[in-house]
């Protein structure tokens, strides 16, 4: 069953009523859903479908910004399928879900369970047999990993932005590091706070260690900062960094931080990661971002080389991991060319 609602910042979105949904983790979460947002339209033979789940702290609408005329995500040809993922606020989230799983005690989710439920909203409320591709850049892009091995059949071509199939451990190492941060502000009490901006001071301190994680050295060095309008380099973690993640809700960027941590295709084959890898049959494209400290570009490269049809195309930026913001005129343009290339494979 579909419904629809409406955002007053992210605008129009829809959602897929999934029922009493059971997860990986021995749960049930009752009255689940998934929020997500369409582009273009679907044609007669439901051939022209591309499914584009987002990153850590984003939203359904977020991989929009590559979907346009005259670009290759083309709203006049491919119908874009944007969906939500568990604990990202408009899909089912501790932010919006009643007791006894709201705030704090909102079950743990894995990257297995967003893609089932996409899953069924792609084949039950679609009816699409086959997708004509899949990407995502970082969380979005384990959640490709999980597609092309748990569905294979169905994805044909994909593309990976800045993510692994099996999250690294200094990547883990950062993921506790901001989990300690948000939650050691007294404000937060277990997750069981009233109000989200009563922990401002767990989301700034998030913030600085995506300061430090997010973007390169060389950012910094070359004061690229001052392209974008910032004063400082102080300037732009207040106003661009702070910013950014101070309207959000912490239990719901702490169930996305514990999928994105424990991230691992290798589940599907009892951790052989090159067996995972192997069962890929999609023409697949994998694409890290240089000094990306997150998912390093010699760690995508392997991963690649494990890929029957692998494709390794790295896009050199400055901007490290938040190459996929855009931030820069050159790195949306690379990552379309890409994005070009998969959907001619």
């Amino acid at each position: 069953m579909a419904g629809y609602y409406t955002d007053e910042v992210h605008g129009p979105h829809e959602y897929f009523e999934l029922g009493n949904f059971a997860l990986t983790s021995g749960y049930t979460l009752p009255g689940a859903r998934l929020g997500y947002r369409t582009v273009g339209t679907l044609n007669a033979a439901k051939d022209n479908a591309v499914l584009a789940p987002h990153m850590f702290s984003g939203t359904s609408a977020f991989m929009e910004a590559y979907v346009g005329e005259g670009r290759p995500l083309d709203p006049s040809t491919h119908f874009v399928i944007l969906p939500g993922q568990f604990g990202g606020g408009f899909s089912s989230s501790p932010s919006n879900t009643p007791a006894p799983f709201d705030r704090g005690q909102f079950p743990l989710v894995a990257i297995a369970d967003d893609v089932v439920a996409q899953h069924r909203l792609v084949t039950e409320h679609f009816g699409i047999e086959r997708l004509q591709a899949v990407l995502g850049w970082s969380m979005g892009g384990q959640q490709t990993y999980e597609w092309a091995v748990r569905f294979p059949d169905m994805v044909p071509r994909a593309a990976v932005f800045a993510a692994t199939a099996r999250n690294p451990v200094h990547n883990q190492i950062f993921i506790d590091t901001w989990n300690e941060l948000l939650t050691s502000d007294p404000a937060f009490r277990g997750g069981f706070y009233d109000d989200q901006a009563e922990v401002r001071l767990g989301l700034q301190r998030l913030a600085v260690s995506f300061s430090l994680m997010g973007l390169s050295s060389a950012f910094f060095r070359q004061e690229l900062w001052r392209g974008l309008g910032f004063a400082s380099p102080d300037d732009f973690r207040q106003g661009f960094i702070r910013g950014y993640f101070a309207p959000m809700d912490p239990n719901n960027l702490i169930v996305q931080g514990r999928k994105w941590r424990a991230s691992d295709i290798s589940a599907h084959t009892g951790g052989d990661l090159a067996a995972a890898l192997g069962r890929i049959t999609a023409q697949f494209f994998v694409v890290p971002f240089s000094e990306d400290l997150f998912f390093p570009p010699e760690d995508c490269e392997a991963d690649c080389a494990a890929i029957p049809n692998g494709h390794y195309r790295p896009i050199e930026t400055p901007m490290g991991h938040f190459g996929m913001f855009g931030l820069r005129p050159e790195d949306p343009a690379a990552v379309d060319a890409v994005i070009a290339e998969m959907l001619a494979s």
